[in-house]
């Protein structure tokens, strides 16, 4: 059994997942006792084949249906055996990966804590001034949902104990968006959900860049607003920005 099972979903993420083939090499799986596995979500482009390169295990959509990320997620916790299951998006990077690993050794040995939040921030060499005010306000206001006792955790990166994230039965499938919110509401019913300091996960502008900040927080908003007080999401799909 592996101490971490990190969980990448991809769809058509060839020029993003790169950053995971330079990252996860032998000897940092072999120093942190970890596994790599790979969902994707229907690719045709070479992410499968870089994938090849650094993944431990493959996963494929094999439906004819399009995945949602949370089931992409969730086929792949199925696949692990580790006992903290790191969920990764395939655009994250993490600003320093040995300190990053080992903060959840550590805090997960605390048996009350059941998953952790990271704070976000865009790719350093892509980001400006919009992206450090809108971003400073985003990780105050989701690390103030936790002390609360909301529960919240951007998906760019999760980080859970196993046994909680299937308890409370994974990702919510049927969510095109909003699917993080949700999930860590659920668990915040189970134990506590820590801000984490010291290390940055780090994504691309790509959807700020699209459709601009008011936009995609406008949605993100009215998701949440509708996931808190009717389980479901206002957005119908999610549309994949690459």
């Amino acid at each position: 059994m592996h101490r971490f099972s990190v969980i990448i979903p991809t769809l058509n993420e060839e020029k993003t997942i790169q950053w995971a083939e330079k990252t996860f090499d032998e000897e940092l799986k072999k120093k942190f006792n970890i596994e790599v596995i790979v969902s994707d979500g229907g690719s045709t482009d070479s992410t499968i084949e870089i994938a090849k390169k650094f993944a431990d295990k493959i996963i494929l959509n094999e439906t004819k249906e399009r995945q949602t990320i949370g089931g992409g997620r969730n086929i792949g916790a199925l696949h692990s055996d580790g006992e903290i299951l790191i969920f990764l998006n395939a655009d994250a990077r993490i600003s320093d990966v040995e300190t990053f690993f080992k903060l959840c050794d550590n805090l997960f040995k605390m048996p009350s804590i059941v998953a952790l939040a990271f704070e976000v921030n865009v790719y350093p060499e892509e980001e400006n001034l919009k992206d450090k005010i809108f971003h400073a306000f985003l990780n105050k206001f989701f690390a103030t949902l936790n002390i609360i006792g909301l529960g919240m955790g951007r998906g760019e990166c999760h980080a859970i104990k196993r046994e909680f994230f299937f308890k409370v039965n994974g990702y919510n499938e049927k969510l095109p968006a909003g699917e993080d919110f949700d999930l860590y509401m659920r668990l915040r019913r189970l134990g506590k959900i820590i801000n984490v300091y010291g290390v940055k996960i780090y994504e691309s502008p790509r959807r700020y860049r699209k459709y601009g900040y008011i936009r995609t927080l406008t949605l993100w908003f009215l998701n949440s607003i509708s996931i808190m007080f009717l389980r479901r999401s206002i957005s119908k799909d999610w549309d994949a920005v690459r």
